[in-house]
């Protein structure tokens, strides 16, 4: 592959701290990078030393482990974690020689590397009141508990690194250190619930970082807390994504316990303030073979409201949810209805890479969702996953006293094939 196929400037500027305390070159990585922690070794001295063998391969043109979610994202059209970045540092992914040369960074990429990160994902734990069918114990508490109840897992979670007082001090002593930070990402479990979340909140407008860095976190529509939701309007900059994945009842079954009552009031509090503060306000969806076909109502009130809807990439686990589970002919209405939607909405068919322009969100939503016309219309059939799909749905729904076929009556056919 070529450089501009390959390079990303994602190791220059930006790390992960997941939620055990691991470090990780990427919050797109599709692998976890590394088994050394903020317990093992500062976040200076990981990504100064540790990542630069990840930089030099980048600079060599190779492509690096754990890049494979951005390449699939870009082969089907959809804006990578990859191009975001390189547009962070003023290179054009549509225009990648001609912006790389006039890039401020080029100095930097040459002469070597003594700086921190300016861009950071800090996953603070699993504390979660809510257990998603897509998602995994590290990241739900209570989803841990469940599974271990019945049997998927047998032993909970390594504990959440910001339990720790004096490593949450080291790593807030850290972004106080950092010249130049620019942006910092939340994520659990559910932040609002996390304790650390209003920790380091408190700690950044105590430093006088509220009023330079531009704040990001996650919601999953179902807490409100007045006590951080004050600290927020403290920053200059918030950027606010809340999850839901659809706009009907199926929301409840692949967000339990849910209820999409409470979650549309919830999510008018949130556009609400967003409007009055002034934030960045995103959709921010995770497609499973669930909810696919029912994404078309979401794209309506996103484009009704001028709202992006983002994911961070083509959902790659658990293998068994992934929307490439449904044969081609269950696939093949929802690609027809997706592109009637489409061509209904007259829109230019340049590329966008800043997602986040408000002034492009209709373009953007088109060029979202062709990504999932591509993605269900060119990647292999993966149908033989499906009795491992109904094997794992009935098990949860002993649990949890639900039937799938009360929300998706058409699958019953499918699912009943399957073993269900």
């Amino acid at each position: 592959m070529s450089l501009e196929k390959t390079f990303c400037s994602s190791p220059w500027i930006h790390m992960r701290i997941t939620n055990d305390g691991r470090y990780s070159y990427c919050r797109w990585s599709d692998k976890t990078d590394t088994n050394i922690g903020i317990q093992d070794a500062s976040p200076k001295e990981f990504f100064q030393t540790h990542m630069e063998p990840v930089r030099q391969a980048l600079l060599a043109g190779n492509v690096v482990a754990g890049c494979g979610e951005c390449h699939k994202m870009e082969q089907h059209g959809k804006v990578s974690g990859r191009q975001r970045q390189l547009l962070k540092i003023g290179v054009d992914p549509t225009n990648f020689a001609k912006t790389l040369v006039s890039s401020p960074w080029v100095p930097v990429f040459a002469n070597g590397f003594d700086q921190l990160p300016q861009d950071w994902q800090i996953d603070l734990g699993n504390y979660c009141n809510s257990a998603c069918i897509f998602c995994i114990p590290e990241s739900s508490s209570r989803l841990a508990t469940e599974w271990q109840r019945i049997g998927f897992i047998d032993q909970l979670p390594l504990p959440n690194w910001t339990d720790d007082p004096a490593l949450v001090a080291q790593f807030v002593d850290t972004l106080r250190q950092t010249p130049h930070i620019q942006y910092l990402h939340f994520i659990g479990g559910e932040t609002l619930i996390t304790p650390a979340f209003k920790t380091i909140l408190s700690a950044l407008v105590e430093s006088g970082l509220n009023r330079t860095a531009t704040i990001g976190f996650t919601t999953n529509l179902t807490v409100w807390d007045d006590a951080v939701v004050e600290l927020l309007t403290k920053f200059s900059n918030v950027n606010l994504g809340v999850s839901f994945e659809t706009l009907t009842p199926l929301n409840d079954y692949v967000r339990w316990p849910s209820k999409l009552p409470q979650v549309l009031e919830c999510l008018q509090q949130w556009r609400n303030l967003a409007q009055k503060q002034g934030w960045l306000f995103q959709i921010r969806t995770t497609p499973t073979l669930f909810t696919v076909g029912h994404l078309l109502k979401v794209y309506d009130y996103a484009w009704d409201h001028n709202l992006n809807v983002e994911s961070c990439n083509f959902l790659e686990k658990p293998e068994f949810q992934r929307p490439t589970v449904l044969p081609m002919s269950h696939r093949q209405p929802i690609i027809e209805s997706m592109q009637a939607w489409i061509d209904q909405r007259k829109v230019s068919n340049d590329t966008v890479i800043n997602t986040r322009d408000p002034n492009l969100v209709h373009q953007q939503l088109v060029q979202d969702l062709e990504s999932y016309v591509n993605y269900l219309r060119n990647e292999p059939d993966e149908s033989h996953r499906l009795p491992d799909l109904v094997d794992f749905v009935k098990k949860l729904e002993a649990s949890r006293h639900n039937c799938v076929l009360d929300y998706l009556p058409e699958y019953e056919e499918l699912f009943r094939t399957a073993g269900y």
